[in-house]
């Protein structure tokens, strides 16, 4: 293999790794069951991203592949059409699977990081950051989630170094107004 070759590989390997990294405050939950993960989540808030703007009534849900990876199923609804928007991807560990750390992929092979920063100890809800403070979630088991918990989930946002101003609320948790709405 040329030097060209093998200089091409190695970025490519580097740009993989960066992709699927934890950010700095943002330590993925120990003691993670994915038993108790899997099934369907509502999105509560998110940050702006294009592959997600402009969609309401997102989704999420998870079930277990036949290669002992994760099926990722997310739906949404456009604002403006009404018509529905749906992406599958595929989950994997990165480590090991006691650790809320995986990288997805919703296109072929290049996977982003899924670092689970916050998780509810009955799996009601979760804080889910991608490789960089860029790509965050907080999700629901409910629709109508507790605004208590809400508020614990933005707090914790921040805590990591994500302004409560950044998130498009999905969903009304009764907290102040404050935030963003989808649109």
């Amino acid at each position: 293999m040329t030097f060209l070759k093998w200089t091409a590989l190695l970025v490519l390997l580097l740009m993989q790794a960066a992709c699927t990294s934890v950010p700095d405050k943002v330590t993925p939950v120990q003691g993670f069951d994915l038993s108790r993960y899997l099934g369907k989540w509502y999105e509560v808030a998110r940050l702006d991203h294009s592959f997600e703007r402009g969609l309401v009534d997102v989704s999420a849900t998870y079930s277990m592949r036949e290669d002992g990876g994760v099926k990722v199923v997310n739906r949404g609804i456009n604002a403006e059409t009404g018509e529905p928007k749906e992406a599958v991807g595929k989950a994997y560990f990165v480590g090991a699977e006691n650790v809320g750390r995986l990288k997805v992929s919703f296109f072929g092979p290049f996977y982003g990081g899924y670092n689970i920063a916050k998780l509810t100890d009955d799996y009601s809800m979760v804080l889910v950051v991608g490789p960089t403070l860029d790509y965050a979630w907080i999700l629901a088991r409910s629709p109508k989630p507790d605004p208590d918990q809400c508020r614990a989930f933005y707090d914790a946002a921040k805590q990591i170094g994500i302004p409560e101003s950044q998130w498009i609320r999905l969903i009304d948790c009764g907290l102040p107004a404050t935030l963003k709405t989808a649109s």
